[in-house]
């Protein structure tokens, strides 16, 4: 793998609390210097990167019900249609990780689809192209049953992408569980590995169990690291 190909793998995130204007700046520095796929902010920093980032080949994202998934339907819709309006190319929807642990998987299911199809017709209204929703489901605390059963759900709302963690579990991404979604899910729903990526060796591990996007904090350290070892 050629250093550009992995670096478009990548989604840059910043996504603490105590993230500041500066820290948006270099992170959008950062991703225009590294041609990484996208950006990945709170909600609030929306506008700032999408100014940042106009006219470069790096997408802004940012995050729906993070980071447990908690919030009500329509909050979440609501938070989805003003991120698209905002300028958000890519939403970080987190499922409801209480109700699918309580069993709830209609409401699950039903919100996710709502949510998809809200952020479709507001991509479309803004005439700004596809919007990716990639729907967030914190493998670490689903069973081998409920991981399966989680495929089908994301499969059927229509999403783009099944994203394995938020970074707020006690573990994150592993390859197991993005080689297990990749052979449950058709290609048409990429594998977002995400949480605990840190190294480059981590990110070549993900890529080569099958994740088509790397959500990382330590994206251009990833990068200079693997940058070293090709030389």
């Amino acid at each position: 793998m050629r250093v550009e190909e992995l670096a478009k793998t990548i989604d840059s995130t910043l996504l603490e609390a105590t993230s500041t204007t500066t820290a948006v700046e270099m992170l959008c520095r950062d991703a225009i210097s590294y041609h990484f796929a996208s950006v990945c902010v709170l909600p609030y920093w929306v506008p700032v990167a999408r100014q940042l980032l106009q006219g470069y080949d790096v997408k802004v994202g940012t995050v729906v019900s993070y980071p447990f998934g908690a919030d009500l339907q329509r909050t979440k819709v609501v938070a989805a249609e003003q991120a698209v309006a905002m300028g958000a190319d890519e939403l970080d929807v987190v499922l409801n990780i209480p109700a699918m642990l309580s069993g709830d998987f209609r409401y699950v299911r039903d919100e996710l689809r709502s949510v998809v199809r809200t952020v479709r017709m507001a991509s479309v209204n803004s005439g700004r192209g596809l919007v990716l929703v990639k729907a967030n489901v914190e493998a670490y605390y689903l069973d081998e049953k409920l991981k399966r059963l989680v495929c089908k759900i994301v499969e059927d709302s229509g999403a783009d992408f099944i994203k394995t963690s938020t970074g707020f579990a006690p573990g994150g991404a592993t390859a197991k569980d993005v080689e297990l979604f990749r052979d449950l899910l058709p290609e048409s729903v990429g594998v977002d590995a995400a949480g605990g990526i840190c190294t480059a060796e981590d990110a070549e591990l993900m890529i080569n169990a099958g994740a088509a996007r790397i959500g990382t904090s330590h994206a251009a350290q990833i990068i200079k690291e693997f940058s070293a070892h090709k030389d």
